[in-house]
Protein backbone atom coordinates (compact mmCIF):
# COMPACT_ATOMS: atom_id res chain seq x y z
CA UNK A 1 0.00 0.00 0.00
CA UNK A 2 2.41 2.52 -0.86
CA UNK A 3 2.21 5.75 -2.75
CA UNK A 4 3.65 5.60 -6.34
CA UNK A 5 4.33 9.27 -6.34
CA UNK A 6 7.78 10.31 -5.33
CA UNK A 7 8.86 12.02 -1.99
CA UNK A 8 8.30 16.16 -2.74
CA UNK A 9 11.15 17.92 -0.72
CA UNK A 10 11.45 15.03 2.03
CA UNK A 11 7.62 15.07 2.86
CA UNK A 12 6.09 11.74 1.85
CA UNK A 13 3.25 12.38 -0.95
CA UNK A 14 -0.34 10.36 -0.56
CA UNK A 15 -2.46 9.67 -4.25
CA UNK A 16 -6.00 10.62 -3.34
CA UNK A 17 -6.70 6.44 -3.51
CA UNK A 18 -3.48 5.98 -1.27
CA UNK A 19 -6.18 8.42 0.97
CA UNK A 20 -8.82 5.75 0.60
CA UNK A 21 -6.96 2.44 1.16
CA UNK A 22 -5.91 4.47 4.77
CA UNK A 23 -9.07 5.66 5.30
CA UNK A 24 -10.50 1.77 4.77
CA UNK A 25 -7.69 0.61 7.13
CA UNK A 26 -8.65 3.67 9.59
CA UNK A 27 -12.21 2.29 9.69
CA UNK A 28 -11.50 -1.40 9.87
CA UNK A 29 -9.46 -0.68 12.81
CA UNK A 30 -11.84 1.39 14.30
CA UNK A 31 -14.43 -1.50 13.72
CA UNK A 32 -11.75 -3.68 16.08
CA UNK A 33 -10.30 -5.57 13.38
CA UNK A 34 -6.74 -6.18 14.04
CA UNK A 35 -3.73 -5.66 12.02
CA UNK A 36 -2.58 -9.30 10.79
CA UNK A 37 -5.86 -9.58 9.45
CA UNK A 38 -6.27 -6.15 7.89
CA UNK A 39 -2.67 -6.74 6.17
CA UNK A 40 -3.72 -10.41 4.80
CA UNK A 41 -6.98 -9.63 3.88
CA UNK A 42 -5.10 -6.51 1.98
CA UNK A 43 -2.70 -8.40 0.34
CA UNK A 44 -5.28 -11.19 -1.04
CA UNK A 45 -7.57 -8.42 -2.23
CA UNK A 46 -4.39 -7.12 -4.22
CA UNK A 47 -4.08 -10.59 -5.65
CA UNK A 48 -7.59 -10.50 -6.92
CA UNK A 49 -8.33 -6.62 -8.07
CA UNK A 50 -4.72 -4.84 -8.34
CA UNK A 51 -3.33 -2.04 -6.70
CA UNK A 52 -5.84 -0.19 -3.99
CA UNK A 53 -8.15 -2.82 -3.75
CA UNK A 54 -9.65 -1.70 -0.68
CA UNK A 55 -10.61 1.88 -2.22
CA UNK A 56 -13.16 -0.01 -4.47
CA UNK A 57 -15.63 -0.01 -1.95
CA UNK A 58 -16.19 -3.55 -2.19
CA UNK A 59 -15.06 -4.56 1.42
CA UNK A 60 -16.85 -4.66 4.87
CA UNK A 61 -16.25 -5.77 8.40
CA UNK A 62 -18.05 -7.64 11.41
CA UNK A 63 -15.54 -6.16 13.77
CA UNK A 64 -13.86 -9.58 13.69
CA UNK A 65 -12.82 -10.37 9.90
CA UNK A 66 -12.61 -8.28 6.33
CA UNK A 67 -15.49 -9.56 3.70
CA UNK A 68 -15.45 -8.72 -0.09
CA UNK A 69 -18.79 -8.23 -0.82
CA UNK A 70 -19.73 -10.37 -3.92
CA UNK A 71 -22.90 -8.41 -5.15
CA UNK A 72 -21.16 -4.57 -5.01
CA UNK A 73 -23.67 -2.00 -6.00
CA UNK A 74 -26.83 -4.38 -5.77
CA UNK A 75 -30.02 -3.41 -4.72
CA UNK A 76 -29.90 -5.92 -1.72
CA UNK A 77 -29.58 -5.80 2.28
CA UNK A 78 -28.34 -9.25 2.83
CA UNK A 79 -26.05 -10.01 -0.07
CA UNK A 80 -23.00 -12.66 -0.29
CA UNK A 81 -19.78 -11.97 1.51
CA UNK A 82 -16.46 -13.76 0.87
CA UNK A 83 -14.00 -13.69 4.25
CA UNK A 84 -10.61 -12.38 2.52
CA UNK A 85 -8.57 -14.14 4.66
CA UNK A 86 -10.60 -17.64 5.16
CA UNK A 87 -11.96 -17.55 2.09
CA UNK A 88 -15.22 -18.87 3.10
CA UNK A 89 -18.57 -17.71 2.31
CA UNK A 90 -21.14 -16.08 4.51
CA UNK A 91 -24.62 -14.46 4.51
CA UNK A 92 -24.91 -10.83 6.41
CA UNK A 93 -26.33 -7.81 6.69
CA UNK A 94 -23.80 -4.99 7.15
CA UNK A 95 -24.18 -1.59 7.62
CA UNK A 96 -22.67 0.28 4.88
CA UNK A 97 -22.31 3.97 6.10
CA UNK A 98 -18.62 4.02 5.78
CA UNK A 99 -18.80 3.52 1.63
CA UNK A 100 -21.83 5.74 1.03
CA UNK A 101 -19.85 8.56 1.63
CA UNK A 102 -17.84 7.50 -1.77
CA UNK A 103 -19.03 7.84 -5.07
CA UNK A 104 -17.20 4.98 -7.24
CA UNK A 105 -16.35 5.45 -11.56
CA UNK A 106 -17.47 3.09 -13.52
CA UNK A 107 -14.06 0.97 -13.41
CA UNK A 108 -14.82 0.47 -9.31
CA UNK A 109 -12.20 2.93 -8.28
CA UNK A 110 -13.26 5.18 -5.44
CA UNK A 111 -13.55 8.71 -7.36
CA UNK A 112 -15.08 10.95 -4.78
CA UNK A 113 -15.62 11.23 -1.00
CA UNK A 114 -18.37 12.87 0.82
CA UNK A 115 -16.39 13.47 3.95
CA UNK A 116 -19.86 14.73 5.28
CA UNK A 117 -22.03 12.38 3.41
CA UNK A 118 -23.28 12.91 0.49
CA UNK A 119 -26.39 15.49 1.36
CA UNK A 120 -23.87 17.92 2.25
CA UNK A 121 -21.89 20.66 0.39
CA UNK A 122 -18.24 19.25 0.67
CA UNK A 123 -16.14 17.01 -1.87
CA UNK A 124 -12.82 15.13 -2.51
CA UNK A 125 -11.57 14.52 -5.99
CA UNK A 126 -8.84 13.93 -7.24
CA UNK A 127 -10.63 15.21 -10.83
CA UNK A 128 -10.77 18.64 -9.40
CA UNK A 129 -9.32 21.91 -7.47
CA UNK A 130 -6.25 19.00 -6.57
CA UNK A 131 -7.84 17.12 -4.49
CA UNK A 132 -8.48 19.71 -1.82
CA UNK A 133 -12.04 19.69 -0.15
CA UNK A 134 -14.01 22.15 -2.28
CA UNK A 135 -18.13 23.12 -2.46
CA UNK A 136 -18.98 20.35 -5.30
CA UNK A 137 -21.57 22.82 -7.56
CA UNK A 138 -19.40 26.41 -7.43
CA UNK A 139 -15.42 24.19 -7.36
CA UNK A 140 -14.61 27.27 -3.83
CA UNK A 141 -12.43 25.29 -1.85
CA UNK A 142 -13.99 24.84 2.03
CA UNK A 143 -10.76 26.49 3.69
CA UNK A 144 -11.76 29.57 1.99
CA UNK A 145 -15.31 29.61 2.85
CA UNK A 146 -14.22 28.91 6.15
CA UNK A 147 -11.55 31.60 6.26
CA UNK A 148 -13.43 33.92 4.95
CA UNK A 149 -16.70 33.24 7.35
CA UNK A 150 -14.26 33.44 10.61
CA UNK A 151 -13.29 36.79 9.48
CA UNK A 152 -16.83 38.26 8.84
CA UNK A 153 -19.12 35.53 11.14
CA UNK A 154 -22.13 36.02 8.50
CA UNK A 155 -23.19 33.46 6.40
CA UNK A 156 -25.12 35.90 4.05
CA UNK A 157 -22.05 37.88 3.29
CA UNK A 158 -20.00 35.33 2.33
CA UNK A 159 -22.07 33.49 0.21
CA UNK A 160 -22.73 36.39 -1.84
CA UNK A 161 -19.17 37.15 -1.54
CA UNK A 162 -18.33 33.92 -3.50
CA UNK A 163 -21.86 33.43 -5.21
CA UNK A 164 -22.60 30.28 -3.34
CA UNK A 165 -25.21 28.68 -1.11
CA UNK A 166 -25.32 29.61 2.51
CA UNK A 167 -25.50 26.03 3.08
CA UNK A 168 -22.02 25.52 1.20
CA UNK A 169 -20.70 28.02 3.53
CA UNK A 170 -22.26 26.41 6.76
CA UNK A 171 -20.91 22.73 5.60
CA UNK A 172 -17.86 24.24 4.71
CA UNK A 173 -17.45 25.60 8.23
CA UNK A 174 -18.48 22.63 9.61
CA UNK A 175 -16.11 20.45 7.53
CA UNK A 176 -12.81 22.81 8.55
CA UNK A 177 -13.85 23.05 12.13
CA UNK A 178 -13.98 19.21 12.19
CA UNK A 179 -10.46 18.63 10.81
CA UNK A 180 -8.93 21.22 13.22
CA UNK A 181 -10.75 19.06 16.02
Amino acid sequence: MTSILPALDGVVTLTFLDLQEIRFVDAFLGAGVHWKTIREAHAKAQEILGPYPFSRGRFVTDGRSIFEDLAHGAARSDAALVDMVSGQGSFNRIVRSFIATLKFSTDGQADEWWPLGKARNVVLSPHRSFGQPIVPREGVPTAILAKAYRAEQSLHHVARWFEVSERSVRDAVAFEASLAA
